[in-house]
């Protein structure tokens, strides 16, 4: 696949389009948490108005009244043309599709259909924290293959944890984060297509979370993992959700590879019966008319994640960051600093800036701390100013 570059949109930045005033009027998790002195920068929702044609699209079906159960293909078919337009990417098949109500809860369907209980289910640690309790819940086991220390996927332990995994004859899964949460890292198509070859040999299915695969930045490729030659009996979870802040507005879709197509249909129909009508409309005119505020967002994000390496440098050097390919997210390494396996804890108490601990994203999370850097630089600045003032 060929990349296709991201153009100047002509949009202003959507990230400088709030006041830290008007952003304290919503009543969001992200804003209603912590006290009105603590600056939020943790939960996985930007500080952005929404695009216009998202603002239209739900606006004109509450004034038709078109708030009834969803229906159609229409979120299928603009994810198609937005990831052949982006990603140069047409494989995606919209009959092998299935609305679901979210990539998470997507995510359990997907892994009910092709592991049971007491089965195994393999994640690259350090990973996003629902990894591990939505897969518990459902009494499957996690056993983590960590990222090697450049923040990629190690095949040589991944291969190492998919064998043990089937080894007494069990089903096994492979949970792939890609783009990776909370390292930003961008899978590359060789990589990808070496996770295909082992998930094959080892008779193993790989489940993609692919939320955040339109927000890559700079000059990284995104791969869809159904892309890459071995992938056929692969299944993925894409959305508009976090490229668009739509967070609230639930709403997904299961993608299903050449040789799952069969698997997909075995889904329950109440599944699809989940999600949001007036989500669908909203995802669908992000996907299909929102192209040239997310490139606007993607240049702003581009510069937010070289502001806050500059920042960091600049007043806390000694946290180690390598800023990622892909997401709003900056995984910060706080070992150096001496505060235990949970900075983000000192940070909120003497700084009153809310991080997202490390802890709960498993091995390789002891000592760090996610930062969203889906705001404003004057937020950003401050933040990391208070940042810096809690080590004094």
């Amino acid at each position: 696949m060929t990349r296709i570059p991201h153009v100047s949109s002509g949009e202003p930045n959507p990230l400088q389009a709030l006041s830290l005033d008007r952003l304290r009027q919503r009543t969001s998790m992200k804003w209603r948490t912590y006290p009105e002195d603590v600056l939020p920068l943790w939960v996985a929702e930007m500080d952005v108005p929404l695009a216009e044609p998202v603002v239209r699209a739900v606006t004109d079906a509450l004034g038709l009244g078109d708030t009834g159960y969803p229906a159609g293909t229409g979120y299928a078919q603009a994810l198609a043309a937005f990831a052949a337009k982006r990603w140069r990417w047409d494989g995606l098949a919209v009959e092998r599709t299935a609305i679901v109500p979210d990539v998470m809860l997507g995510v359990v369907e997907m892994l009910k259909l092709v592991t049971g209980p007491g089965d195994t289910v393999v994640v690259n640690s350090p990973v996003y924290p629902p990894f591990y309790l939505f897969v518990e819940h459902m009494d499957r086991r996690v056993a983590e293959a960590p990222l090697g220390t450049d923040g990629r996927i190690d095949l040589t332990v991944l291969e190492s944890v998919l064998r043990h995994a089937v080894a007494e004859g069990r089903r096994a899964a492979y949970l792939l984060c890609n783009p990776h949460n909370p390292t930003g890292t961008v899978h590359t198509a060789e990589e990808l297509s070496a996770v295909a070859g082992l998930a094959e040999r080892y008779g193993v299915r790989v489940v993609a979370d692919e939320i955040h695969a339109p927000l890559v930045l700079g000059d990284a490729d995104f791969v869809p993992y159904l892309s890459v030659p071995g992938a056929e009996r692969g299944l993925s979870l894409m959305s508009a959700s976090k490229g668009w802040n739509l967070p609230g507005l639930k709403a997904a879709l299961a993608i299903a590879g050449p040789g799952a197509g069969a698997d997909l249909d075995r889904m329950p129909e109440e599944v699809g019966h989940g999600p949001s009508h007036v989500a669908v409309l909203a995802h669908t005119a992000a996907l299909r008319d929102g192209l040239t505020w997310l490139d606007a967002l993607l240049a702003g994000l581009d510069t937010n994640r070289r502001l806050l390496a500059d920042l960091l440098a600049e007043h806390l050097p000694a946290i180690r960051y390598r800023p990622g390919d892909a997401t709003y997210l900056a995984w910060l390494d706080c070992r150096a600093l001496g505060l235990g396996d949970d900075p983000a804890d000192v940070f909120l108490e003497r700084g009153r800036v809310a991080l997202s601990s490390g802890l709960p994203f498993g091995t390789g999370g002891a000592g760090h701390a996610r930062l969203n850097l889906g705001t404003s630089r004057e937020v950003l600045e401050e933040a990391v100013r208070r940042m810096a003032a809690a080590l004094r």
